[in-house]
């Protein structure tokens, strides 16, 4: 049985509120879970200290048997401290698409025919 740990969302349409839940990966987001570990509110301010909550003893406790954080909760567990900042590189992700680059050429040709004038 592989064991993840990551968020199962509740609250309502547009309030979002996520539990964060030790689970079978096989489960659904929202379904069966093991064990509650923690909650995280993304409607409050980052700097406030109950955005995240966190049993972090069971939390290792998870880690120890094994248990997956998703890549949400891995940072979670690196902002507490638990695990070790991983270097996360996506050298994509700056890039703009064809279509952003097509309309930054055909802006700088309308700049560069207007400097003409």
């Amino acid at each position: 049985m592989s064991m993840k740990i990551r968020l199962a969302r509740g609250g309502s349409k547009k309030r979002p509120h996520y539990a964060i839940v030790a689970a079978d990966s096989r489960m659904p987001r929202d379904g069966r879970f093991i064990e509650k570990l923690g909650v995280y509110d993304p409607l409050l301010a980052k700097d406030n200290e109950g955005r995240v909550k966190m049993n972090l003893e069971r939390v290792q406790f998870w880690l120890s048997q094994g248990a997956q954080p998703t890549e949400r909760v891995a940072r979670f567990l690196e902002a507490a401290g638990v695990r070790e900042k991983t270097v996360r590189n996506n050298p994509k992700a700056a890039v703009p698409g064809k279509k952003a680059k097509e309309r930054a050429a055909a802006k700088a040709a309308k700049a560069e025919a207007a400097a003409a004038e």
